[in-house]
């Protein structure tokens, strides 16, 4: 039996697959918890634009009595409320003149919004709503992991570490011949062991273009200079299939599919596509969550077992010191 049919027949015996399998092991449970984070936070953000506008004020009204203050004092008063920081902007609504004024302050590389009564000075709060503020701490603990430039670049090697997952769960999937069709479901009444197998199993399976898809796309949104040349050799061929609009089109859409934007479909199809991302984008997690599980019970969990045994031989006498 030469190797192409020991992979047919009987993959699990294969030294090529036992490698890629701790390959995708070790590389899953390494980026279990990051994995977990971008793909809840990339299936919120989905529906970012909505969300936007349903937490979206408009302009907060004061009593506006008396005669409002000039620029300078709204300054001196802004300064100090906020101690050590300095006035960028006032920004003051020329339709509505009750309305509360928009000071901007900054200290160093710390920047804030803040309204103020003009007619009495009083603080009004922030500028920016919570949920607003929220939604832009999701978009950074999305793009940047809360930790500018450096998380972005951590965000492209996840990326690429994804993608990894996702090629070579591909070719580990394969149980043979004779056991591929037990491998596209899940048996809802097996123990819960056999059902986190059957999960993570069948989800790999159906999902494994839009996993490679979600991965490949933040691979390339993060570190899209690289390419730049493979596009220019590309476009200087100027094919019938690759030609230079084709490729636009093509890297236009790849944000777009890796966030869910669907502009040019009707609005009906655009919420249901946007559910379905919604559900995908939660693939790569619940892959992760699985695997995780099923490492523990087969491997972390033996080895605590082992260690809890040792420790308790170690701890009693032994049948000499008993005697005695």
């Amino acid at each position: 039996m030469n190797v192409w049919q020991r992979w047919l027949r009987q993959p699990q015996g294969v030294w090529l697959r036992k490698a890629l399998f701790q390959i995708h092991l070790w590389t899953g449970v390494g980026v279990a918890i990051y994995v977990v984070v971008v793909c809840v936070s990339g299936s919120l953000l989905v529906f970012r634009p909505e969300i936007a506008r349903a937490v979206m004020r408009g302009p907060v009204m004061v009593a506006g009595l008396g005669t409002p203050m000039t620029d300078e004092q709204l300054t001196a008063v802004a300064q100090r409320a906020y101690p050590g920081y300095q006035v960028s902007n006032i920004y003051r609504s020329q339709k509505e003149p009750k309305a509360a004024a928009e000071v901007w302050l900054e200290s160093g590389s710390d920047k804030k919004g803040v309204i103020f009564d003009p007619f009495t000075g009083a603080d009004l709060g922030p500028s920016v709503p919570m949920g607003s503020r929220a939604v832009t701490w999701m978009l950074d603990l999305h793009d940047n992991l809360l930790t500018g430039e450096n998380g972005r670049t951590v965000n492209g090697v996840g990326g690429i570490l994804l993608t990894l997952l996702s090629l070579t769960g591909v070719i580990i999937w394969w149980p043979g011949i004779r056991n591929w069709r037990r491998s596209l479901g899940i048996r809802f009444r097996a123990n819960w062991k056999r059902i986190t197998w059957d999960l993570h199993s069948a989800i790999g399976f159906w999902t494994a273009i839009v996993v490679f898809m979600f991965a490949f796309t933040g691979f390339y949104l993060v570190f899209q200079l690289w390419f730049s040349p493979l596009v220019e050799k590309l476009e200087a061929r100027n094919g019938a299939i690759l030609n230079s609009n084709n490729i636009e089109n093509l890297i236009v859409w790849l944000p777009r599919l890796h966030f869910g934007r669907f502009r040019q479909v009707r609005p009906s199809l655009a919420l249901t596509l946007k559910i379905l991302w919604v559900i995908l984008g939660l693939a790569p997690a619940v892959l992760s969550v699985t695997g995780v599980l099923m490492w523990w019970n087969r491997v972390f969990r033996k080895v605590v077992i082992q260690s809890q045994a040792e420790a308790e031989v170690i701890r009693s006498p032994s049948l000499e010191t008993v005697s005695k």
